[in-house]
């Protein structure tokens, strides 16, 4: 199905973002369909074209030859068929015999009623990975298991050589969160295994389970999910929403994933939703939504409402999952702004930057990006005595602080955009994906007690 839209006009590109991904206008929120097809990367998105806020979800679109430069490509897939009526949710890529499939969730209303819904799973195909044909056959996946509740979407697909696998998260009918593993040969017949995970209690691990990610990195499995309900604990799990991961091993004799304790991926006030791909030269590469459900979004006044964040390269070291950015971020590097050693005050000619730190582990630091009134955007500091870095935001109350294990050196990277910073330190292990909205010049200010410690800042260029 295609229909004419009706698409909201920017009225104002104070908060448009340089080399973010976005929607050309309208509400944007989870990533989709992660994958590298026929010489692009390729990543949809969940998309409302005719508004500013969420509603019947369609997927944007855009592809990429190198993760920085992006093309924004037509609308690949419309709600409002016989097995998604009432919207497009979130779902996976696949590359099978030289056809893109898209594995995705059909959301149907009774009544049209947003408290009385039920979903299936659903698959589109194209040849040339633009223009895309739902099968005629959906469902492929057409009811939950018998103790499930009715909520069941986000598949994310893999192929292991010789088997499809599909991940979904669900909840359960005693209102735990939790993620269902199938299986099958041709993406078509899908055979239920069982569920890989389930949350020890709704408080600890919340009720139901979004957006989940599993696989195999450095010898451990790993769970990516978004769970909903987690209770705020201490400093711990201060957004509306988390996304975190699970570590460990999983019994395919005994269909059961051994796993460590549940951490946040992110430590930000705007990150969710997250999909992974691997890339043609065996990196794993991420993507969220830089957002948060509830919060709010100025933008929405000028036309438009969410990003994506920058694509990240996910390592594991131990039982954590690390982020940095990706590699090519050089490639948007237009020129050097600043390098030099020990405290700085750095006038920013632009919010378009790359911040790179490197610092004595052994000694406190402190980041400040300050708007032209001197009210401080951020607060970015590392505490060496207590081996823990926290995030003040202007406009939020919520402290985020997480515990960091350094050897000799601490290390910050900071993306700055028009509307956004994302900061990754010791080398990924936290990060902070916030949105900001300043519409003032700023400067950043370094506050370090080491004269050898470096600092380098670069304009970045935009994504066209």
């Amino acid at each position: 199905m295609t229909k004419k839209l009706n698409y909201p006009e920017i009225t104002n590109d104070r908060y448009r973002l340089n080399y973010h991904i976005m929607a050309p206008s309208g509400w944007i929120n989870d990533p989709n369909g992660f994958v590298f097809f026929k010489g692009y990367y390729h990543i949809f998105y969940q998309y409302h074209p005719e508004s500013v806020k969420w509603g019947p979800m369609h997927w944007g679109h855009a592809r990429s030859r190198d993760l920085v430069h992006w093309e924004q490509l037509p609308i690949a897939l419309f709600p409002g068929d016989a097995e998604d009526p009432d919207g497009c949710f979130s779902g996976s890529a696949i590359e099978k015999d030289g056809r893109l499939y898209l594995m995705y969730t059909g959301q149907h209303l009774k009544d049209n009623n947003p408290e009385q819904y039920w979903e299936t799973q659903n698959l589109a195909v194209s040849d040339d990975g633009i223009h895309f044909e739902k099968y005629a056959g959906n469902p492929v996946i057409a009811t939950p298991p018998e103790d499930n509740a009715r909520d069941f979407r986000d598949p994310k697909v893999w192929f292991d050589g010789q088997t499809y696998f599909v991940v979904i998260g669900s909840k359960d009918q005693a209102g735990l969160g939790r993620v269902l593993l199938y299986q099958s040969k041709d993406l078509i017949d899908w055979d239920y295994i069982g569920p890989i995970a389930t949350a020890k209690s709704v408080d600890e691990e919340g009720y139901v389970w979004e957006c989940p990610d599993f696989f195999n990195m450095a010898d451990q499995d790993v769970l990516i999910m978004s769970p909903q309900g987690i209770k705020a604990n201490g400093l711990k799990y201060r957004n509306f929403h988390q996304t975190g991961y699970l570590t460990g091993h999983y019994d395919e004799a005994n269909q059961k994933f051994e796993h460590g304790a549940f951490r946040e991926l992110d430590h930000g006030h705007d990150f969710y939703a997250t999909q992974t791909t691997v890339a043609p030269d065996g990196r794993r590469i991420l993507f969220g939504w830089l957002a948060m459900w509830e919060s709010i979004m100025p933008e929405q006044a000028d036309g438009w409402a969410g990003a994506l964040t920058f694509p990240r390269e996910i390592t594991v070291k131990g039982d954590k999952v690390l982020m940095t950015p990706v590699r090519e971020v050089a490639q948007l590097r237009a020129k050097q702004l600043l390098k030099t050693t020990g405290a700085n005050r750095f006038d920013a000619p632009t919010k378009s930057l790359e911040y790179l730190g490197q610092f004595d582990s052994h000694h406190d630091v402190t980041i400040k990006v300050v708007r032209e009134d001197r009210q401080p955007v951020i607060i970015l500091q590392y505490s060496a005595s207590e081996q823990t870095v926290s995030l003040e935001k202007y406009n939020d109350d919520k402290q985020r602080v997480a515990s960091v294990e350094t050897t000799s050196q601490f290390d910050v990277h900071m993306l700055m955009d028009t509307s956004s910073i994302e900061l990754f330190t010791n080398q990924g292990e936290v990060c902070f994906s916030e949105r900001i909205y300043c519409e003032q010049a700023v400067h950043i200010e370094t506050i370090s007690e080491v004269a050898t410690d470096t600092i380098q800042i670069y304009q970045l260029g935009g994504m066209a």
